[in-house]
């Protein structure tokens, strides 16, 4: 909180702990945004034939130490990724890679207007 004192001087208080918390918040928002967009852009690349790959994306963040993650939940899912000699009319392969590879900037940009954001600037 900031306040004219007199003479053009201002006085500030800093909360630092409360300030921390509040980008913190803001920082797991954005996080969350950037995972649910990493994961759209991987599901339009995953291979489709039954669309059950697809079905089975989802997007999760843990708050307490800031990080995310994007997964998908069928047992054929890492080898669809990983095999590059598998042919598919629709998507292919390394697409959660390749995804999270060209949206990383996207995803900095989301964390960092959920920052701002939450600090209201």
């Amino acid at each position: 909180m900031a306040e004219t004192v007199g003479n053009g001087r201002v006085r500030v208080e800093w909360d630092g702990v409360a300030i921390d918390e509040t980008a913190r918040q803001g920082a797991a928002r954005g996080l969350g945004l950037g995972a649910e967009h990493v994961r759209g852009v991987s599901v339009d690349r995953a291979p489709l034939a039954t669309a059950a790959l697809r079905n089975s994306a989802t997007a999760s963040v843990d708050a307490e130490s800031l990080t995310a993650a994007v997964s998908y939940d069928t047992p054929y899912a890492a080898r669809q990724h990983e095999e590059l000699d598998y042919h598919h009319r629709t998507g292919g392969p390394k697409y959660l890679e390749s995804a999270l590879a060209s949206e990383r900037d996207v995803v900095a940009r989301l964390v960092q207007a959920q920052i701002r954001k939450a600090l209201g600037s």
